[in-house]
């Protein structure tokens, strides 16, 4: 797969087009700090990150992923065997029957460095707990898992992006969270393909129903094969 090709610019440059970007907010400014280390920027947290618009594509909400191949026999591959929502003009709008919707914030890149925030919302009418990190897979234009290796926090990834660690965080109607997904777009193989794929399935936690996200741009994870993600925490506007 050939990865998809981004705009080289200056660290300089770069640093300050995603500060204009992000407002100044959660991810930039650690993207910021670690990109300027000697610049002085106030401290931030990831459940700041939730204060942004979501940029991504809510596809669809997959209990453990169905693929055409799985059909039993004699269903034609063209019937969608998926649960369906209501027609919606905006993915915001729509509340998948586990009543949580999950949606992708803004790739924010800097000297290969990745990150983004999925912003967790009870949509539905009771309340809804998560503790701990969401469970992630990588998935090719065909939506099969890629071989990518999934951390629980950022640390060996990056430093600048907080983890808040697992903690129980109870969400009322309405209400968000937030956990941060960190990778690096580095290619040091000449015999290992780059990753770059479209799309990610994630689930709150580990048995409970995943959705299938869409982040602008894709997850471009070059060689490295490895993807860091954060602990749920409330969203700040919450």
């Amino acid at each position: 797969m050939i990865p998809t090709p981004r705009r080289t610019t200056s660290r300089a440059s770069l640093a300050a087009a995603l500060i204009l970007t992000v407002g100044g907010c959660g991810l930039g400014a650690e993207i910021d700090r670690e990109v300027n280390p000697d610049r002085d920027l106030p401290s931030t947290s990831a459940a700041s990150a939730g204060t942004e618009r979501p940029a991504g594509v809510h596809a669809d909400e997959l209990p453990g992923g169905v693929h055409a191949d799985e059909l039993p026999e004699g269903v034609p591959s063209s019937v969608d065997v998926r649960p369906t929502e209501a027609p919606s003009a905006d993915p915001k709008d729509a509340c998948p029957s586990s009543g949580v919707r999950m949606l992708p914030g803004l790739v924010e890149a800097a000297m290969g460095l990745r990150a983004m925030t999925v912003t967790l919302t009870n949509c539905g009418t009771k309340p809804y707990t998560v503790n701990g990190y969401p469970s992630v897979q990588v998935l090719d234009e065909d939506r099969e898992t890629v071989d990518v290796r999934v951390l629980r926090g950022p640390q060996e990834i990056t430093t600048g992006v907080p983890d808040p660690g697992p903690h129980e965080v109870t969400l009322k109607p309405g209400e968000s969270a937030t956990t941060s997904l960190v990778w690096r777009n580095t290619v040091t193989e000449a015999d290992v393909p780059a990753v770059n794929a479209p799309y990610l399935r994630v689930a709150t936690a580990k048995g409970r129903p995943a959705q299938v996200l869409a982040p602008d741009g894709g997850i471009d994870l070059g060689t490295t094969g490895r993807l860091g993600t954060g602990a749920w925490t409330k969203a700040q506007d919450s």
